[in-house]
């Protein structure tokens, strides 16, 4: 079998391998992240009100429907 096809594959390799060592050796700087605190910041933000999360209008005053998944278009009453 000739392999001398597989050659264009060379180049990547050599890219993505240069790629993968250089982000290893540049994230050896980067610091430690304080549990204690990363647990605070995502603690608040958890209890921040999102804007999605609040129904406003007559949406509101209904209660919300549980989907099943399925889509029901009504009968024409035919």
């Amino acid at each position: 079998m000739d392999l001398g096809i597989l050659w264009w594959l060379a180049p990547p390799v050599v890219v993505t391998l240069a790629a993968i060592a250089w982000v290893m050796w540049a994230g050896k700087g980067g610091g430690s992240v304080d549990p204690e605190v990363a647990a605070e910041r995502m603690a608040r933000a958890l209890r921040k009100e999102h804007p999605g999360q609040k129904v406003t209008g007559p949406a509101a005053s209904r209660p919300r429907d549980r989907s099943t998944g399925i889509a029901v278009r009504p009968s024409r009453g035919e």
